[in-house]
């Protein structure tokens, strides 16, 4: 390829995005985002490490079961609040649309019959907003080294300890991510 031409961004679309430590001060300091969408028209995705503090219930009047509505709310990003999305995964999903075994979702009916089926390998999260780029946006983000990329696994998505996820992946990345990772959120405190 001549250097004068521009390169095709590779798509990353079920990859994890973490802070690089670029991003104080934002929305996205020390979030852990999952791609779910990329492509020539944007990108759209849930950040797995931010609890809205609330629960399901607290969010959908829907009829759902009891255990369901007792789930954190998660909040997936800084666009529009108001929107539902939904992580689902099985064992077994042969349209999964993000990785093997996960389907994004938007659909408050599909979210009641997912909760109301039992499934012992099923597990879902709901999300309350997104993170949203526009075309070319997490392009140049990519370019100026503002996300760290990591592949997205069925268990990092689910991590019983989401709020820790950030800290967690960097420091199974190496040293000097370890250091990223440890730093205090308050640098003046050092």
């Amino acid at each position: 390829m001549h250097r004068g031409m521009t390169e095709a961004v590779k798509s990353l679309k079920g990859q994890l995005l973490l802070d690089n430590g670029k991003l104080r001060g934002s929305f996205f300091h020390r979030t852990v985002v999952l791609v779910c969408q990329h492509d020539a028209e944007g990108a759209f995705g849930l950040v797995l490490n931010r609890s809205t503090n609330n629960k399901v219930a607290d969010a959908l009047s829907a009829d759902l079961p009891e255990t369901f509505k007792e789930e954190p709310l998660y909040l997936g990003g800084p666009v529009q609040p108001q929107a539902l999305s939904y992580l689902h995964s099985d064992n077994y999903l042969p349209d999964a649309n993000v990785i093997p075994s996960l389907n994004v979702g938007h659909s408050l009916e599909t979210l009641i019959e997912l909760a109301a089926s039992f499934s012992s390998t099923q597990r879902i999260r709901v999300f309350a907003g997104y993170a949203g780029w526009s075309p070319g946006q997490l392009d140049d983000e990519m370019k100026r080294d503002t996300w760290l990329v990591h592949p997205a696994s069925i268990d990092l998505i689910f991590d019983h300890s989401p709020e820790k996820l950030w800290q967690s992946i960097l420091g199974n990345k190496g040293w000097k991510y370890r250091l990223l990772g440890e730093a205090p959120e308050d640098l003046s405190w050092n």
